[in-house]
């Protein structure tokens, strides 16, 4: 049930990021269309692309985070065994807690100071568009946190742990980077 709750939540997520994607496209296209044609430019597409452009990014972050698709230094993780690759990946893990906690932190403290500043056109609480720092820290917290308790108590899964180092590529992938 809670796994049905959490992929449908991670598909709201790709699915907004599609809507952003797409409406930035159009924003910043039908911009482009007139300022050719009219001479002129709708000043809130342009703001609200920038925003959207923000948004796809922090959101994105976190749906890689999920999908293990962040970079990682497979070279130095193929050379361990499983047992130091759950040992990387347990410290791997600690470093990524701690850099969301202190993200979320920080955007937790000032986001009192962003959201009394609005933004020059839309008049939107410029909280709106700095607090997405948030979400991403919160969101990868907990992601990584689950992964800790799971390596802890020893749930990890052979699949993850290739994904960690970096054997899930198709061979055309690998040769890609040599």
């Amino acid at each position: 049930m809670i796994k049905t709750l959490i992929d449908l939540f991670y598909r709201f997520l790709n699915i907004l990021l599609v809507l952003m994607l797409a409406g930035m496209a159009l924003m910043v296209f039908v911009n482009v269309v007139m300022r050719y044609a009219a001479n002129s430019g709708i000043d809130l597409s342009e703001e609200m692309s920038r925003y959207f452009f923000v948004w796809i990014t922090f959101v994105g972050a976190i749906v890689a985070h999920r999908e293990h698709l962040h970079l990682g230094v497979e070279t130095l993780v193929t050379h361990f065994g499983r047992k130091g690759r759950l040992v990387l990946m347990g410290i791997s893990n600690a470093i990524v807690l701690l850099c969301s906690g202190i993200f979320f932190w920080g955007t937790w403290v000032q986001l009192p100071i962003n959201a009394s500043m609005v933004a020059p056109v839309s008049g939107l609480s410029m909280g709106w568009v700095y607090g997405i720092g948030m979400f991403t820290g919160g969101g990868i917290f907990l992601i990584t946190l689950e992964r800790l308790v799971r390596l802890a108590l020893g749930r990890i899964t052979d699949e993850e742990i290739a994904a960690f180092a970096g054997e899930n590529l198709t061979l055309e992938q690998m040769a890609e980077r040599t």
